[in-house]
């Protein structure tokens, strides 16, 4: 009971933006726990864990790291999501999901989900998706890619008027995302962003704190 009650506090917290770590599964698990407890101490918002598991990953084994992450983020009052595999959420402390695209069953999937678990989705270039963000009320969208980016790989570039006539369209917290560094992400503030979502910006750095803290002074200017 006290689990399940400690699972849906954090779920219940609200998505307003800021620091969005996207974790990297395929990293060396000791140094991936490493740099997301500095992260987490350094104030990170949200987090995601990607869906990039390498194949030595069994179904366990996804099942005991992610709840080792949700376990450490659960200290920091942070809510963790699962990239895509929401059935992950019925056998973990994860606390949502984020799809990468708009899933064809999706009514299904949300009578399998806790009624306070965190929904985001990917946007690209289609207001499509934004609208049907609006539709089903999920919690926030994220715009991917807005600069070049390994981790993004394929996603094309997004244009910025796509972003602002997502903001007029909705009041979701939006995100960006893809090839962003603090030199890059003033770049984008007058499309009134409320977060960034990062991966390499922050785990391929030696200094996770410093990184985040790069970030959140641009985000305040915001």
């Amino acid at each position: 009971m006290g689990l399940m009650k400690k699972k849906a506090e954090i779920k219940s917290k609200k998505v307003l933006g800021g620091i969005y770590l996207v974790l990297d599964p395929a990293m060396e698990t000791s140094i991936l726990m490493d740099r997301l407890k500095r992260s987490l101490e350094s104030g990170i918002d949200l987090l995601q864990i990607w869906n990039h598991w390498t194949e030595e990953f069994s179904e366990d084994d996804k099942i005991t790291l992610a709840d080792e992450i949700a376990e450490l983020a659960g200290h920091y009052s942070v809510p963790v999501l699962i990239n895509d595999d929401w059935k992950l959420l019925n056998s973990t402390r994860l606390n949502g999901v984020h799809f990468d695209e708009i899933p064809p069953y999706f009514e299904k999937v949300r009578s399998h989900l806790d009624e306070n678990a965190l929904v985001g989705i990917t946007c690209s270039n289609s207001l499509d998706v934004v609208k049907w963000a609006v539709e089903q009320n999920v919690d926030y969208i994220s715009f991917c890619a807005m600069f070049p980016s390994v981790s993004a790989g394929t996603c094309e570039i997004v244009q910025p008027e796509t972003v602002q006539k997502a903001k007029e369209l909705c009041s979701l917290p939006i995100f960006v995302s893809g090839g962003i560094t603090p030199k890059n992400l003033g770049e984008l503030l007058p499309l009134g962003i409320d977060g960034v979502a990062v991966i390499s910006g922050i785990l391929s750095s030696d200094s996770p704190g410093k990184a985040i803290s790069e970030y959140k002074k641009i985000l305040q200017k915001k």
